[in-house]
């Protein structure tokens, strides 16, 4: 009996931790947010449900902000986007059950763009695992194909080493997507919390520094190209190499060329700049490809809407490939110099060495590939609408020009974020990006009702700055219930619709491929969208007309708040030029004079 008394007395409660005699118990809710804290989070996405209420009431008194999105795709994006706006690995949480199977589109975008997300989902207790419980999922195992590595933790004891090894794995190396399922019962247990000072994963070394012997034979193949083509991807962003790239460019005259995901990489106004390749790319940096005699892919994982046909695809060039992921080289195309290693480890290394060069000839061939095969929009307003537009103030709105239009009036420096499909293809078009992390999209797996929430992941990862979405009209429906989490937390988001009436992308593959048989693709039924964000406490406008376009588009980007602009464009005007499926980059359509 004294002895039990003598223990009471060494038990008390402290800031609702539980101290036995020297040693601080906390329950596994209180470890989760100590490991955030610790991680350096200042932000977390998400959603609250059963399996995670003991978590919930700790955020209650966290010092981390927590972003209440109306659905938990939008959380998973807004991390997402927050992640590749910022540079900080992203956060967010959901319940069990539906609440985690609602994240899975999100992490399987951030798995296919390399994105660093930790997503934290409840399960049901572990003593449940297994019976089908209420509201359980396997999400471990739902997500296995789609996360980098994902764990399901048994014990409350666990969770900071699980912790410090997700933010470890999620954020180096390639970067990727992380699950953490934490059943009910670990959030309420407690044990005795340390967070350890570093990680040790045997099995996991990524290499950072590229092999000496292979740089050096990159280099002599540099030196010795007459028709060199630097292709650069999203690693090149990741990797932060953006000003050891421009250096190695201008140093040794290479043109560059990008992808989706690598826009912003090298600067859009640049001479050397060739902006986006492959199938919507450039036609001077579709030709530059198919008639380079020496291809540098940088952090680029030859994507088939980059190559199109594998086999003309630089069938002239020898190929140097840069990865960080050794997986990625000889994936899809035959290599000649692989050199696995970080971005900007290895540029500084070539740079250091590549002799100085002036290609003329080469330079001056791609300055008259811009001449002949500009990008171009006047002649596909349909033939009823040109004739509207020909008086100031008619006609419906040439889509490009919109996008042009805000490129010039915002100077080029907003944050750009979109959804998929036609509006996606112009903004990378006509929008040249000047900055790594300007553009935020979904590019490998091509998620529509993106960009809305990774507009809100943006902006809070970046208050200061100006966020712009650009939207479709089939696109912004999937997640407009996030107009509400804008208004929630203040954020002065500028949301530009490009409304034509279609499911553009696919509309265009049936007009092109299908004779016109447009299955399923009108949209006869959209909301007023400038009604729908004022229903919403947002600024709504419109441009319907050619004379609308520059000062709506001035009043919408002057507003303080966030606003939405419901832009009613040509209705089935086409992005191109467009390399067909199975099509070399050499043969597009929609060239000048075809």
């Amino acid at each position: 009996m004294p002895a039990i008394e003598a223990m009471q007395q060494d038990v008390s409660l402290r800031g609702g931790e539980t101290v036995v005699g020297s040693e601080s118990m906390v329950t596994g809710a209180q470890a989760l947010i100590r490991c955030l804290e610790a991680e350096g989070v200042e932000v977390v996405f998400g959603y609250p449900g059963g399996a995670v209420l003991p978590i919930y009431d700790e955020l209650y008194q966290s010092s981390l902000r927590h972003i209440l999105t109306r659905h938990e795709q939008g959380a998973a994006h807004a991390a997402d986007a927050y992640a590749r706006a910022t540079g900080k690995p992203g956060v967010c949480i959901a319940t069990s059950g539906p609440g985690a199977t609602n994240l899975v589109t999100g992490i399987a975008t951030a798995y296919m763009d390399s994105v660093s997300l930790v997503a934290i989902t409840g399960q049901v207790a572990t003593f449940l695992i297994g019976k089908d419980a209420f509201q359980e999922a396997d999400i471990t195992g739902i997500t296995m194909p789609i996360t980098k590595h994902n764990y399901l933790v048994k014990a409350a004891s666990e969770l900071p080493r699980i912790i410090k090894e997700a933010f470890h794995i999620a954020t180096t190396g390639r970067p990727g997507p992380v699950l953490v399922d934490i059943p009910r019962d670990v959030t309420t247990a407690q044990f005795s919390y340390s967070y350890p000072k570093q990680v040790n994963l045997r099995s996991y070394r990524p290499t950072y520094i590229g092999h000496i012997k292979q740089i050096m034979s990159a280099v002599a193949a540099m030196d010795k190209a007459q028709r060199p083509l630097l292709y650069v991807g999203g690693g090149t962003v990741a990797g932060g190499a953006q000003a050891e790239l421009l250096e190695l460019a201008e140093k040794a005259d290479i043109p560059v060329a990008m992808t989706l995901m690598g826009l912003g990489a090298f600067p859009g106004e640049h001479p050397l700049s060739l902006g986006m390749l492959g199938m919507h790319g450039t036609a001077y940096a579709n030709f530059a490809v198919s008639h380079c005699d020496l291809l540098i892919a940088v952090g680029a994982r030859f994507d088939d809407r980059v190559t199109g046909a594998i086999e003309r695809f630089a069938a002239k060039a020898r190929v140097i490939h840069i990865d960080i992921d050794p997986a990625e080289i000889g994936k899809n195309v035959r290599v000649d110099i692989p050199i696995v290693g970080d971005a900007c480890n290895v540029l500084r290394e070539l740079l250091q060495r590549v002799s100085p060069n002036k290609r003329e000839d080469w330079v001056n061939q791609i300055s008259d590939w811009k001449r002949e095969y500009p990008l171009q929009f006047e002649d596909q307003v349909q033939p009823n609408e040109r004739r509207q537009s020909t008086a100031e103030g008619e006609g419906r709105v040439p889509p490009q020009a919109i996008i042009s239009a805000l490129y010039n009036l915002t100077q080029g420096q907003a944050i750009v974020t979109t959804d998929v499909g036609q509006h996606q293809m112009w903004t990378a078009q006509y929008f040249r990006f000047a900055k790594a992390r300007q553009l935020i999209t979904s590019g490998g797996l091509g998620t529509m009702g993106f960009g809305l929430p990774a507009a809100m992941g943006a902006q809070v990862g970046c208050p200061g700055k100006l966020v712009i979405c650009i939207a479709g009209d089939g696109s912004i429906q999937m997640n407009i219930q996030e107009l509400a989490t804008i208004v929630q937390e203040d954020l002065p988001i500028k949301v530009f619709i490009l409304n034509n009436g279609f499911l553009g992308m696919v509309r265009q593959w049936q007009e092109l491929f299908y004779e016109k048989r447009y299955s399923h693709t009108a949209l006869t039924h959209s909301p007023d969208f400038v009604r729908v964000a004022e229903s919403y406490g947002i600024k709504g406008l419109r441009i319907s007309k050619t004379g609308d376009m520059l000062p709506v588009l001035k009043a919408a980007l002057a507003h303080p708040g966030p606003v939405v602009v419901d832009c009613w464009v040509c209705r089935e005007a086409n992005v191109y030029p467009m390399v067909p499926s199975g099509k070399g980059l050499d043969q597009m359509l929609g060239l000048r004079g075809e």
